[in-house]
């Protein structure tokens, strides 16, 4: 499990808001673009691509994680 800084990921790239060896897939998400009006990164759920959130990209998120 290592954390990184979300704006560091590459666009499309998985990863968790906590540490979690085996995530379930509801807590996996993907990085998408860049919302400038928001100031913020659009991270899709991997269960439900119609589902997100806004996540700075300061956030420290894990990846290497077994799923």
């Amino acid at each position: 499990m290592t954390s990184i800084k979300l704006k560091e990921l590459k666009k499309g790239e998985f990863f968790t808001l906590k540490p979690v060896e085996e995530p379930k897939e509801s807590q996996v998400f993907i990085k998408s673009d860049y919302d400038r009006s928001e100031r913020k990164y659009w991270a899709t759920k991997w269960t439900d691509i119609g589902d997100g959130k806004y996540v700075s990209g300061e956030r420290e998120v894990y990846i290497d994680f077994c799923f």
